[in-house]
């Protein structure tokens, strides 16, 4: 191939290469404005090239004034220089007054290039090595210096925000500096026949490289994008290589089978034939793949978007439900066709063909596919990829609820503390003035003093009821024997006709706090007594029966029926219940002795009694 015919196609590749770069960096710049500098050199660095070409079809003035336009290529890559080591830790003021004052810089070099292009700056003459060459001469000089003296300058920024940075863009800069001397050694030789120097310039072939190089060394660190891209144009340029080796191997091959037709074929055009063929491949690869991958997993249609949406609509979830609903709307959705979704905290909703169960086993959670075996493979890929990511969410969620179950007995500790502390205090304030009182009802006639200590009395279980219920609770357990306990704390209340009955297998010991669950009880009895001892046909049963895993005690009586507002939750709440004579605190009292023992205590309608109330004790409590 001709020498000047293969410069010709070496800078038309090279100008190539540097507009389409510019126009990638332009257009990833709206996001990262340090490549916008970049983007600039490379479209200078394209006309350039250009202007080589002009030269050598006849062209010169314009040309003349591609290349005397030189020194817009330092001046843009200054700018990108500047904007690409400036950070918090590089602390060096002139480097943010020299990125606010660049329009001066772009002004000065504009002025230059006017100058050379106005001035006797170069001109077209004969060359032997290329035939027509711009050589610089007398003004081009200095537009030749001042071009060299900003490339330095952009080096030197560089240098100096190497000192300062670390990890990838240390790296960049590094692989920066590399290009830089690569297109130095490549350029260089445009020069020579401005000395006399009619020499042919060889490294000007290999220039195709230097902008790719360059950006690759930028931004390579930076966008996966580019990475993505240089592994396929290594790939391409090895199986390039790979076929013109194996293009020399056929022909002579052919010339020993006696195909003379084939052997004369040129070598050049065998490997053009075989990049070509190697193109429309890499073409169609990717839509043959999708096509193979719909044929063995029809139906599924898996992207990163569609997971990403799954990923934020289960991580919205604040409780089982919701999740379990919620997954199965996704998938339902997706799949077009009604699934059941399972979880292992969830209430089992409407049964369907379908169903994708999430369980807790060994701390881990497991995915179960059920009714799947009829689906394409590809449908089920789907379904097991949705039931990781539920699994992934189930465990973020369970972690989410634990810790705001933690954070709410913290605040409800803090809050009893605080509660406890103020109830002693004004404890103590209250039953001094409260003696003084009985003390000084002892004048008084009978029947009014009779009043007064009653309402002392009051005040007084009022003042102990607060100061059990805001108090810390220490347990003392002990084993207890059900049965005499009920029935010595059934003989403290005067019950008239109230009907006692009492249900407690013989010997059944409870492993408890003696003390405080006689609160509980002498609470629920008084409470019964408040209510039935002036009613007629009053009944009160207790039963106590055991379980694997609790003791269960039931208190009913046929008294007057509760607010049906009264939920289980508003009804041992403090005050919420108040009866004529009491506290408001007994049942929230109730309440905290239970939950301090692990148990439970619920008020039920569903056993044939307008008022039941069933406490659980576990079987298993720390021996203490």
């Amino acid at each position: 191939m001709d020498l000047i015919l293969a410069f010709e196609l070496m800078m038309l590749v090279t100008s190539a290469c540097a507009a389409l770069m510019s126009g990638w960096l332009w257009w990833h710049s709206r996001y990262q404005r340090t490549l916008a500098g970049l983007a600039g050199f490379g479209a200078m660095m394209a006309l350039w090239c250009l202007g080589h070409i002009f030269v050598l079809h006849n062209e010169p003035q314009l040309g003349r004034y591609l290349l005397l336009a030189n020194p817009l290529m330092p001046t843009f890559f200054l700018h990108f220089a500047l904007r690409f080591v400036e950070q918090d830790q590089v602390k060096a003021p002139w480097l943010g007054w020299a990125r606010r004052h660049i329009g001066w810089l772009y002004f000065l070099t504009a002025l230059v290039v006017l100058l050379s292009w106005s001035l006797d700056a170069g001109d077209v003459l004969h060359s032997v090595a290329l035939g027509q060459v711009f050589v610089f001469h007398s003004y081009g000089f200095l537009n030749l210096l001042y071009t060299v003296v900003l490339g330095v300058l952009a080096h030197a920024v560089l240098w100096y925000g190497w000192r300062y940075h670390q990890g990838n863009k240390k790296r960049s800069i590094v692989a920066m500096f590399l290009a830089g001397g690569w297109g130095l050694l490549l350029a260089t030789p445009v020069v020579f026949p401005s000395f006399g120097l009619d020499w042919f310039p060889y490294p000007m072939l290999l220039l195709p490289s230097y902008p790719v190089l360059l950006v690759y060394g930028v931004v390579r660190y930076q966008m996966l994008a580019v990475n993505a891209l240089a592994n396929r144009a290594l790939l391409w340029l090895v199986m390039s290589l790979l076929l013109l080796l194996l293009m020399a191997l056929v022909s002579s091959i052919f010339g020993q089978l006696g195909m003379q037709a084939l052997a004369n074929v040129p070598g050049w055009q065998l490997w053009l034939y075989s990049s070509l063929v190697l193109l429309l491949t890499a073409a169609c690869y990717r839509p043959v793949a999708k096509l193979a991958e719909r044929l063995i997993y029809p139906g599924a249609i898996l992207d990163q978007l569609l997971i990403s949406t799954w990923r934020q609509q289960l991580g919205q979830c604040q409780n089982w439900t919701q999740l379990s609903q919620t997954a199965a709307e996704l998938l339902s959705q997706t799949l077009t066709q009604k699934v059941q979704v399972e979880l292992a905290a969830a209430v089992a909703g409407e049964q369907s063909q379908l169903k994708l169960r999430c369980y807790l086993q060994q701390g881990q959670w497991q995915v179960q596919l059920v009714g799947w075996d009829d689906m394409t493979p590809g449908i089920r890929l789907m379904a097991e990829v949705f039931g990781s990511l539920l699994g992934s969410s189930c465990e973020l969620l369970a972690q989410s609820l634990q810790l705001a179950e933690a954070e709410k007995q913290q605040l409800s500790q803090q809050h009893l503390v605080e509660m406890g502390a103020l109830a002693a205090s004004m404890a103590h304030e209250l039953r001094n003035p409260l003696n003084i009182i009985s003390m000084a009802s002892a004048g008084v006639d009978a029947e009014l003093r009779a009043h007064i200590q009653q309402q002392l009395k009051r005040a007084d279980r009022l003042i102990s009821d607060m100061l059990v219920y805001s108090g810390r609770l220490q347990l003392q357990y002990s084993q207890i024997e059900l049965e005499p306990l009920l029935q010595s704390l059934l003989q403290q209340f005067d019950w008239q006709q109230v009907k006692l009955e009492l249900k407690v297998p013989a010997g059944l010991m409870l492993r408890a706090d003696q003390h405080r669950v006689q609160q509980v009880f002498l609470n629920l009895f008084d409470n019964a007594n408040a209510f039935l001892r002036n009613q007629a046909n009053a009944s009160l049963l207790i039963e106590v029966t055991q379980t694997s895993e609790h003791i269960q005690l039931r208190v009913h009586n046929n008294g007057p029926a509760l607010d049906a507002s009264l939920t289980t939750e508003l009804l041992f709440r403090p005050f919420i219940s108040k009866r004529s004579g009491g506290s408001g605190l007994g049942l929230a009292i109730v309440k905290r002795i239970m939950d301090a023992h692990q148990g439970q205590i619920s008020f039920r309608t569903d056993l044939g009694w307008p008022v039941s109330f069933e406490l659980l004790f576990p079987k298993d409590t720390p021996h203490v």
